[in-house]
């Protein structure tokens, strides 16, 4: 079977290679699964680089998403023959990744692939998708309504923030998108958001402790000051759901937005929501939250163009979905 295969040198030095290797190299699981699409995110490249805060163990095979036909299975909740998905846990991080023609998982990772959904359209959203739609849950459970004003995306034409935008527009939420990518911005407003705000806007660097209430709710991909000065920035009981950290990991910031305004700041952690709201969260995407634009924001690329899109998500060029066919030449 085909996947790309991360190993090291006698050098220490880490390679990657697209290989053909053994079912027998997979690890132990209830679930075989044949997979037919995975997808590229950040993590992935990272993987693939042999980052050592995603990879534990060489050789390693990226993909922290996999969807397909159940091939084998041991588990008394899953089928061969059965369509299913796979996000998070350790997928493609401490274990096996989506990146390869098959992959063996524990069966209570299986997740039934919901009615309504394609296993192109499952690995178009991915977890990037699955995380935009947990914030846009966050934000809804904390009283963010399209009555109460602005909700603001950073990081927009990025994979979490490009699917926010259009499930909170889908939703009738008015959207802010932050890029730093100015000729996006038509694109972005042809997914629904109504105003494009540049980086600097939510960005303060005043250091004051308070500042205008601008918006009644944001998803963040950044992290520091930029959460900070969203934080800062929110109206009375407005809300965050924060998710990453590409701008920095501290926050700078002070107890006053959460005393005198009652801000929350929600994280959001994908690859271990428990199993009950996962299950909910893809019966959203494949039935009232469904999208009906995925085909706008994927690009679908096979095991030969793997290396440039991982040198191009690594220095910030990728604005679609890309999705791994396994099965294309």
């Amino acid at each position: 079977m085909k996947c790309l295969w991360v190993q090291k040198d006698e050098r220490g030095e880490v390679q990657r290679s697209v290989a053909d290797v053994s079912r027998e190299d997979l690890p132990a699981g209830d679930v075989l699964l044949r997979v037919q699409y995975s997808s590229l995110n950040y993590k992935d490249a990272l993987a693939a680089t042999g980052h050592a805060g995603v990879v534990s163990r060489f050789p390693h095979v990226p993909g922290i998403d996999a969807a397909g036909v159940v091939e084998e299975s041991t588990h008394g909740q899953v089928s061969a023959g059965d369509q299913v998905l796979v996000t998070g846990y350790d997928l493609g991080a401490a274990r096996w990744g989506g990146w390869s023609e098959f992959i063996r998982v524990p069966g209570e990772w299986v997740v039934p692939l919901p009615p309504g959904l394609s296993t192109l359209d499952a690995m178009t959203l991915g977890t990037a998708g699955f995380t935009a739609a947990q914030c846009v849950q966050s934000l809804l459970h904390h009283g963010v309504t399209n009555e109460l004003g602005l909700v603001v995306v950073t990081g927009a034409t990025g994979g979490v923030g490009t699917i926010a935008v259009m499930l909170l527009a889908k939703l009738g939420i008015e959207v802010a998108a932050v890029t730093g990518k100015a000729e996006r911005a038509p694109w972005l407003r042809n997914l629904g958001a109504s105003e494009i705000l540049e980086r600097s806007d939510v960005n303060d660097t005043s250091g004051k402790p308070m500042l205008p209430a601008r918006f009644a709710g944001a998803v963040d991909t950044v992290g520091g000051n930029t959460l900070a000065t969203l934080l800062k920035s929110l109206t009375h009981r407005g809300c965050v759901a924060a998710c990453g950290l590409v701008g920095g990991v501290e926050l700078p910031l002070t107890v006053y937005p959460f005393l005198l305004r009652g801000v929350t700041l929600d994280g959001i952690d994908s690859a271990q929501c428990p199993r009950p709201n996962r299950e909910k969260i893809w019966e959203l995407l494949s039935g009232e939250w469904k999208l009906s634009q995925l085909e706008d924001v994927r690009t679908v690329i096979g095991f030969s163009d793997l290396e440039d899109a991982i040198g191009d998500i690594l220095a910030g060029k990728v604005v679609r979905r890309v999705v791994l066919d396994v099965n294309a030449n």
